[in-house]
């Protein structure tokens, strides 16, 4: 059984290209990179022309970031910007657990349940988008900010950030022996992983993404109507967190155990995952990353509105 406390220790898997994850020693990035680009995407393209003024503005300090192998150059860099940081995890270990918050499906929702101290994604979302609406503070502590928050909207949609069975870290102790886990480059060496299962988190961040953009599922990054953005950007962090939440519970456990999953179940090792249940994950995972996307940028026309006029 592994603990929340030793889950924080775990690094959350962060290099530049989609798919990066280990199989079983850390968890691995929300969305990947092919998700979290599309959600900074959509999101800067529908926040109001002030705001993308003022996001553009702030990226300009991106060198007193002091992290150069982690480029942001626009909006996209900075939704893979956090996970990028693992390259210097000496320096910024203390951000991981700020990715995910681990609660409980076999409980009632508690968003306050894995959140020691502010160290969750939930709280770091609040803090984020209070920072980035300072105007006092300096312009790289803002920039800092507006690079989290973007990231954290992101993960928060992701299902298997905000839940887990039986201290399963989110599903990554659960290998889908059908699927073949990726090779990736961390920090400029390649990981092998020809011929290794995928695990049940690394699936929802790549894998489904993957298989939504080429059944055309992934959204389109545009401008969408007022009438969209009403239907789509609704509610709050918290709402978020439980929508994951509910979708771990309802359908991601139900298609590793066969059935909706009771408190007394252990998580299996090994799964395996059809062509079936793929499909419906790949739209929902779809679905996900619009929602994320719209209401990413809600949070931004909020936290960047004009300041009033003095008088």
């Amino acid at each position: 059984m592994i603990s929340t406390t030793l889950r924080r220790k775990l690094a959350i898997a962060g290099t530049a290209l989609a798919g990066m994850f280990t199989l079983t020693a850390q968890p691995a990035l929300a969305w990947g990179e092919l998700g979290h680009r599309t959600v900074g995407n959509i999101a800067y393209a529908n926040v109001k022309p002030e705001v993308a003024a003022q996001i553009d503005e702030l990226l300009k300090n991106e060198a007193q970031l002091g992290m150069p192998a982690c480029p942001v150059k626009n909006i996209a860099d900075a939704a893979v910007y956090p996970d990028c940081l693992r390259a210097a995890s000496w320096r910024w270990a203390y951000t991981f657990p700020w990715h995910y918050q681990d609660i409980d499906i076999d409980k009632p929702f508690d968003v306050k349940e894995a959140c020691s101290s502010g160290n969750c994604v939930t709280a770091q979302i609040t803090r984020t988008r209070r920072v980035l609406a300072d105007r006092s503070l300096p312009a790289a502590q803002r920039l800092e900010a507006l690079i989290f928050l973007v990231h954290f909207v992101g993960d928060v949609h992701q299902p298997l950030h905000a839940a887990e069975h039986e201290h399963d870290m989110g599903g990554n102790q659960v290998l889908v022996t059908n699927i073949q886990a990726p090779s990736y480059v961390a920090n400029g060496v390649l990981v092998d992983n020809k011929g290794k299962p995928a695990n049940l988190h690394s699936i929802w961040d790549t894998v489904v993404v993957e298989r939504a953009q080429k059944e055309g599922r992934l959204p389109a990054v545009r401008a969408y109507s007022p009438a969209e953005k009403a239907r789509v950007a609704t509610g709050d962090v918290n709402d978020w967190a439980q929508e994951s939440w509910a979708l771990a519970h309802d359908l991601v456990y139900p298609q590793v155990f066969g059935h909706v999953v009771a408190a007394t179940e252990t998580t299996p090792k090994e799964v395996t995952l059809d062509d079936k249940s793929l499909d419906k994950d790949a739209a929902v995972a779809g679905e996900r990353i619009f929602q994320a996307g719209l209401r990413l940028a809600k949070v931004l026309d909020e936290a960047l509105a004009p300041a009033a006029p003095q008088g």
